[in-house]
């Protein structure tokens, strides 16, 4: 297999693996609140719980530091090895100026970014997970 091929690929699974985790983190906030509302016990699920608090977290700290997402680093950095065109800017601002065909300023996506931490941090408290004794 050339080389090139390769670098493509493991650049493709990370923004697979990308988009896989804003999925879980947009699908799990949604899921923990209409769970609460249908009685679904895995949504208080005290890992669960901890990992969602810990992935929008560090989306939140990397926007207000200005820090680019290190998946979309690794993903720029195997697509430019495989002969292909990289992009500039975090992750979600590419590919959602993409889908939308609209590019807006990142202070937007900073602050859509906190907005929704905060929910997630919301969902905490409406929403108690077990604690590890209960589990």
């Amino acid at each position: 297999m050339e080389l090139s091929l390769i670098y493509l690929f493991l650049a493709d699974a990370l923004l697979v693996l990308h988009a896989l985790i804003v999925v879980f983190i947009i699908v799990g906030l949604l899921a923990i609140y209409v769970g609460k509302y249908f009685a679904w016990s895995w949504v208080r699920n005290p890992w669960f719980r901890m990992v969602h608090v810990a992935a929008i977290g560090v989306v939140v700290i990397q926007s207000w530091l200005g820090i680019v997402c290190p998946l979309t680093t690794w993903e720029m950095y195997f697509r430019s090895l495989s002969g292909e065109t990289v992009y500039t800017g975090s992750f979600i601002a590419y590919w959602l100026g993409r889908l939308l065909y609209y590019q807006l300023p990142e202070w937007v996506f900073l602050l859509v970014y906190t907005v929704f931490g905060v929910l997630v941090l919301a969902s905490w408290f409406y929403v108690r997970p077990r604690t590890f004794r209960q589990h």
